[in-house]
């Protein structure tokens, strides 16, 4: 095995997750709904947080490899847990491009890449994922 990285238990419903090639850490906490004091990301915040970065780093790539003004990009996303199990149930995702200089066909590209993104095409299928795209 060659672990991307190591997660150890801190007590308190809290564990520490270290990136073993930066050696940068990540502190989760349970949320308040689910009997942790909701100090930090949750497990399940991360995995919300992480498609929204991956959408947004994809773009970049995208973007700097064909020369395309992408201009200043922001994004939000709301988690809305299930229960029976409990589980993530619903991402709404939304992508804001501030001072950009893009086409009609070079946004649809764009937005094609983000919802491709891995991380989009690592969730289940059964979590509903809703994103806007918004060009100001």
């Amino acid at each position: 095995m060659n672990p991307t990285a190591t997660i150890d238990y801190l007590g308190g419903l809290r564990t520490q997750a270290t990136h073993l090639r930066s050696n940068s850490h990540i502190i989760t906490d349970a949320p308040v709904d689910n009997n942790g004091k909701g100090e930090a990301f949750s497990p399940t915040d991360l995995l919300a947080t992480a498609l929204v970065s991956c959408m947004i780093t994809v773009m970049g790539i995208h973007a700097s490899k064909n020369d395309i003004p992408m201009g200043e990009v922001h994004g939000k996303v709301e988690k809305i847990m299930g229960s029976g199990p409990r589980r993530v149930s619903i991402l709404n995702v939304e992508l804001v491009f501030e001072n950009h200089h893009l086409s009609e066909a070079e946004k649809k590209r764009l937005e094609a890449v983000a919802i491709n993104c891995p991380v989009a095409k690592s969730i289940s299928a059964d979590i509903a994922m809703n994103v806007k795209f918004n060009y100001m």
